[in-house]
C-alpha cells in the first residue's frame, strides 16, 4: 500500500567566504541567523502527521553547509534518516558545488530556494545575495543533469512560499511511490479491448513498476475461503450496501457475493503486498459467479483506500496512483471515461463509468441507487484534474487535463457532466493517441504538480500539446 508521508531534509547553505564583522557585506552571522529563522519557520509550520523534517543542526559551521566535508556529512545524515526529498536553502550564495554533490549522491527530488534578499544598511551595505547563488546552484545541477524545482525568491513567510512548497511535497509524495510501484492484474483484458494493452517488462525496466500476474483460478479459491474466514465482516459490508443504496429488483440476491468480493479484494492487496490494481470484471466475473458484478465493490475499496482500476486498464491504474499521491492520500479518485458529447454545451462530455466511483464522491442532492449491482449516481460539483498515462512504441507521455462540472442530462452510471475550455481540441488530441476514453479525475487543479512529477521520472514525459492557458 501507498505511503503518503514525506521526509524532506532542509539543507541551509552559504558561501565559503572569509569572516567579516557582523553588518559588513558578506558576513557569516547574517546566513547563520537566516539559517535558524527559515529552516525554524518550515519545521514549525510544516510539520504535520504526513510531512516530517530532517535538519543539519550540528553540521558545517552554525548548522550551514559550505564545503566538500559538510556536504559530506549532510549526505549521510540524509541517507541514514532515509529522506525522500531535500531541500537547498541559500542563506547567502551558497555553495553550487555542495549542493549538486548532495543533489546527485541522495539522487532524490531537489527544492531550491533563496529567501528574499532584504537586509541593506544606510551605506548601501548588502549582507547577503541569496538569489544570486541560486542561478550558480541551478546551472551545477544542469550539468550532473539533476532534475529541480525551485521556489521564487520569497519571504518564508509569505503565502508564495507556502502555495510553492505544499506542492513540492506532493510531488515528493506522486514520485515516492510511483518508482516501484506493485500493481496486481486480476484476469486479462476484456478481448475486443486491445485499446489496453500494455508493456509489463518496459513498465520494470523504465520505471521499476512490478505487475503482480493473479489468475481467476485464485480469485475463486479465495473468495471460498473468505466467505468461510470473515463472515463478520462480510455482514458488514452487506448492511453497507443496504443503508446506503435504494435497489431494484436484481441486487438483493446478490448483496453477499458484492460483499464476499470486497473482503476478498482487500485480502488481496494484503496478501500481495500491492499498492494498486487492475481487474477483469464484466467479461468475466459474472460467468464466474453466477451473474455477479463488480462494480459497486470497486467504488467501496476506493473510499477504503484499496484503488483498482476496471477493465484491466494497466495505464489507468497508474495514473490513478499518481493523482491520489497528489492530494496527499486525502481525495478519491474517479474512474470517468470520455463517453458522450453534452446535447446542448459544445465544450462539455459525459465522464462517466458503468457504475464504480466512490460513494463519498456523490453529490448531496443526487440519490444513489444500485441497479443490477451497479452504482448510479452523479459526482460531486468543482474542479476536476483529469490525465492519463499511456504510451506509443516505447514512448510514455502524461496528458494533464483540466474541466469544471456543469449541467446536464441525467443519466445512469455514475457520472459527471465536464466543461473543458475548448472540447474539440480534447477530442483530437485523444483521437490523435496514444491516448483511449479511460481517463482519471480527481478534485483539484494538479497540472503544476504533474509538469514537476514528470521532471523526476526519467522516461516519462508531460504531453503540452493542450497547454493551459494558451
Amino acid at each position: 500500500m501507498f505511503d503518503y508521508k514525506v521526509k524532506i531534509g532542509l539543507v541551509p547553505m552559504r558561501r565559503n567566504t572569509t569572516d567579516r564583522p557582523r553588518g559588513a557585506s558578506w558576513n557569516w552571522y547574517s546566513p547563520e541567523q537566516r539559517a535558524i529563522q527559515v529552516v525554524g519557520y518550515i519545521e514549525e509550520n510544516f510539520a504535520s502527521g504526513q510531512v516530517s523534517f530532517v535538519d543539519t543542526k550540528g553540521l558545517g559551521i552554525g548548522d550551514l553547509i559550505f564545503d566538500d566535508q559538510s556536504a559530506q556529512q549532510a549526505i549521510e545524515r540524509m541517507k541514514n534518516e532515509n529522506v525522500d526529498a531535500v531541500m537547498i536553502i541559500n542563506c547567502n550564495f551558497g555553495n553550487e558545488e555542495a549542493g549538486a554533490d548532495i543533489a546527485r549522491e541522495l539522487g532524490k527530488p531537489v527544492l531550491i530556494y533563496a529567501p528574499l534578499d532584504e537586509e541593506y544598511s544606510p551605506d548601501g551595505t548588502r549582507t547577503t545575495d541569496s538569489q544570486c547563488g541560486l542561478f550558480g546552484l541551478s546551472r551545477q545541477l544542469q550539468r550532473f543533469h539533476i532534475p529541480f524545482s525551485n521556489l521564487p525568491s520569497c519571504k518564508v513567510e509569505s503565502d508564495k512560499f507556502s502555495a510553492g512548497f505544499e506542492q513540492f511535497v506532493r510531488v515528493v509524495c506522486m514520485v515516492k511511490n510511483f518508482k516501484g510501484m506493485r500493481i496486481g492484474q486480476v484476469g486479462t483484458r476484456p478481448i475486443p479491448f486491445y485499446s489496453v494493452m500494455y508493456n509489463e517488462g518496459e513498465l520494470l525496466e523504465k520505471f521499476g513498476i512490478r505487475i503482480i500476474p493473479i489468475n481467476f483460478a485464485i480469485i475463486e479459491q479465495r473468495m471460498k475461503t473468505a466467505a468461510e474466514n470473515y463472515k463478520e465482516e462480510i455482514a458488514g459490508f452487506e448492511e453497507y450496501f443496504k443503508t446506503n443504496y435504494k435497489m431494484d429488483d436484481l441486487t438483493p440476491k446478490y448483496i453477499n457475493g458484492l460483499a464476499t468480493m470486497a473482503v476478498m479484494y482487500r485480502n488481496l492487496f494484503e496478501e500481495y503486498n500491492l499498492d494498486i490494481m487492475a481487474t477483469e470484471c464484466w467479461t468475466a466475473t459474472p460467468i464466474m459467479f453466477d451473474g455477479l458484478a463488480p462494480c459497486a465493490v470497486l467504488g467501496l475499496l476506493n473510499d477504503l483506500g484499496y484503488m483498482i482500476a476496471c477493465e484491466n486498464d494497466i495505464h489507468c491504474a497508474m495514473t490513478m496512483a499518481v493523482l491520489k499521491c497528489a492530494t496527499l492520500g486525502k481525495r478519491k479518485p474517479l474512474f470517468g471515461e470520455f463517453t458522450v458529447r453534452h446535447p446542448e454545451n459544445e465544450n462539455a462530455e459525459l465522464l462517466w463509468h458503468c457504475g464504480q466511483f466512490p460513494l463519498s464522491q456523490k453529490a448531496p442532492d443526487c440519490e444513489a441507487s444500485l441497479v443490477n449491482q451497479r452504482e448510479w449516481f452523479r459526482g460531486k460539483d468543482g474542479t476536476y484534474t483529469a490525465a492519463r498515462i499511456d504510451q506509443e512504441s516505447g514512448d510514455y507521455m502524461m496528458l494533464p487535463l483540466l474541466c469544471h462540472t456543469t449541467e446536464g442530462p441525467k443519466t445512469n452510471g455514475t457520472y459527471i457532466w465536464g466543461e473543458f475550455e475548448n472540447l474539440q481540441k480534447v477530442e483530437d488530441r485523444l483521437l490523435q493517441g496514444p491516448y483511449i476514453h479511460h481517463f482519471i479525475e480527481i478534485e483539484g487543479d494538479y497540472r503544476k504538480e504533474l509538469e514537476e512529477f514528470c521532471k523526476y521520472v526519467p522516461n516519462l514525459k508531460l504531453d503540452r500539446t493542450l497547454e493551459w492557458g494558451k
